[in-house]
């Protein structure tokens, strides 16, 4: 990943989580690793633990963010999600969501943020 892109990518994360805690969601950790699989957030919704998808980009000339979580992203997500479970919670219920955010910058003085918030996006 390029230095741009991962940029980019840490710019939607800390836009989601400002998002999220606007929504009343509790941030439990962000960038959570198992071996090569990572989670971007996780967070509690009420009695709900959810895993957090975000998916950035600077326009969408190339299609939507949300458009780049794929089945193998959905299979990774899944397995880091699972052991994240085994160490740490008890959650009976849990849900997968993606935040899609559109960085638009026309100019420096002039830039838009789309954020869509796909709750339970899951139904494979």
């Amino acid at each position: 990943m390029s230095h741009k892109n991962t940029k980019t990518g840490a710019v939607g994360e800390q836009i989601a989580k400002e998002y999220l805690i606007k929504k009343g969601y509790i941030i439990l950790t962000t960038n959570w690793r198992a071996q090569h699989k990572e989670i971007d957030i996780i967070a509690k919704h009420k009695d709900v633990l959810v895993f957090i998808e975000v998916k950035t980009r600077r326009s969408t000339k190339f299609g939507y963010p949300e458009e780049a979580v794929t089945t193998k992203k959905w299979q990774l997500l899944f397995l880091a999600a699972q052991a994240f479970i085994e160490q740490y919670t008890n959650y009976e219920r849990i849900q997968f969501d993606i935040i899609s955010v559109a960085l638009k910058i026309k100019n420096v003085k002039d830039s838009e943020t789309e954020i869509v918030h796909y709750e339970d996006a899951y139904y494979g």
